[in-house]
């Protein structure tokens, strides 16, 4: 957007083009005017032709250096002279008689906007005495002195109204200006106030909404353990377990209080954060073995169903174990579930800081063009349509903010690989 620095010297040089089409404009007039009637000159025709030559010289001389936007003098001076020629005009034409006293209001005219008011009209007032001296000393004989004199005396008054009117009209163009600048910037103030006070309300929605958005985040993610830790607690008490499987459910009851933890940290992250869902990032080393069972075990896929595998088989990585336990139980979770009674694969590979994980199972996949869909908040397909739909919207948002990549591909013979891809460094 242009400035008021940038846009006075366009303005000036669009007024110094119009001055030189009128001067050039005047020349030709005046040419034509001694070639229809050469009485004009009063006997003078040659000295008449010599300053309409020279004239026009200095004419296109001035169009040349206003083309070129390098006017030798200022605009002011060329006033002057452009006043001094047409007063010598007037005299070898006639005084009082003369045609070319028409071309003096605007003289007067180009004085006052250039010079000011007051300058214009003192400027105003010299070209009419300059022309009341024309008239005493080029005026014909036969013309009486008292005509001379009120000759020179109208136009003088003449030419000083003009510059007046004109002072008055750039004054009142002035203060129009001025208030529609201050209306500009009133309005322009305005809209600031009314971006300023939008954004500040989006924000406080944003940040009400993240808080909504963790709230129900830490619900959904406690729906897991808590039917776990309810089926082993249930277990346990009536006995039912073996040996064995009580040692397998003691693990996984302690797992299950470590998930919960740091669930309830997640929530108290969300209390003294500005609402972020995920909570603040806690590093650990984690293994990949034994994260694979905890996510089958915590995903409640019986070991029948189980197809982990890890490679290389020692392989662990350094980040934040609940979250990326959370992606992987939601996935498999979502596996297991469509799979019915087929097996679900985990299949983990860690090389040059990078986990890709697959979880793959055979269920029934989904629909063409639903792949971005199901991540979404809120969107639940299949059988569970209708349901809260968080699952894979947690899952999207998780592996976003771990600068990871989720991609949800058909599985060939039927299924769904989704497939997670992290950068994360060895442990």
């Amino acid at each position: 957007m242009s400035t008021g620095d940038d846009e006075e010297p366009t303005t000036r040089l669009s007024e110094e083009r119009a001055a030189v089409v009128i001067r050039l404009v005047v020349v030709a007039s005046v040419a034509l005017a001694l070639v229809i009637g050469p009485e004009i000159a009063r006997g003078r025709l040659t000295a008449a032709w010599v300053l309409v030559a020279c004239y026009g010289v200095y004419a296109v001389a001035l169009a040349v250096a206003e083309w070129r936007q390098r006017l030798p003098v200022r605009p002011a001076l060329i006033t002057v002279v452009d006043g001094l020629v047409l007063l010598v005009a007037c005299g070898m034409t006639g005084g009082a008689d003369t045609i070319m006293v028409a071309v003096l209001p605007l003289v007067a005219i180009a004085a006052s906007l250039r010079t000011g008011a007051v300058r214009g009209r003192l400027g105003a007032l010299a070209l009419g005495v300059g022309f009341t001296v024309a008239c005493l000393l080029g005026s014909d004989p036969s013309v009486p002195l008292a005509q001379r004199l009120l000759t020179g005396a109208w136009w003088s008054g003449f030419l000083v109204a003009a510059a007046v009117l004109v002072g008055v009209l750039v004054r009142m163009l002035e203060r129009q200006l001025q208030a529609a600048a201050v209306s500009r910037a009133r309005a322009a103030a305005e809209h600031e106030r009314f971006l300023s006070e939008r954004e500040l309300r989006g924000r406080l929605v944003a940040a009400q909404q993240a808080r909504l958005d963790g709230v129900r985040v830490v619900l959904h993610e406690f729906r897991t353990p808590v039917a776990s830790l309810t089926a082993l607690t249930a277990d346990l008490a009536a006995g039912r377990l073996s040996e064995k499987s009580q040692v397998t459910a003691v693990r996984l009851l302690a797992e299950h209080a470590v998930h919960l933890r740091d669930m309830l940290d997640g929530l108290a992250d969300l209390a003294v954060t500005d609402g972020s869902p995920l909570g603040r990032v806690r590093e650990r080393r984690v293994v990949l073995a034994e994260l694979a069972d905890a996510v089958l075990d915590a995903a409640g896929v019986e070991p029948a169903r189980r197809r982990p595998s890890v490679d290389p088989p020692d392989a662990a990585v350094r980040c934040d174990p609940q979250r990326l336990r959370r992606v992987l139980t939601n996935l498999v979770e979502n596996a297991a579930r469509h799979s019915g009674a087929e097996p679900v694969e985990l299949a983990m590979e860690h090389a040059e800081g990078r986990l890709v994980a697959e979880v793959r199972d055979r269920g029934p996949g989904l629909p063409p063009g639903q792949q971005g869909l199901v991540t979404a908040k809120g969107v639940a397909l299949g059988e569970r349509r209708g349901t809260a739909g968080l699952g894979l919207w947690i899952v999207e948002a998780l592996v976003g903010a771990m600068d990871g990549e989720l991609s949800l591909l058909p599985r060939e013979g039927g299924g769904l690989t989704a497939r997670l891809e992290l950068p994360l460094p060895a442990a």
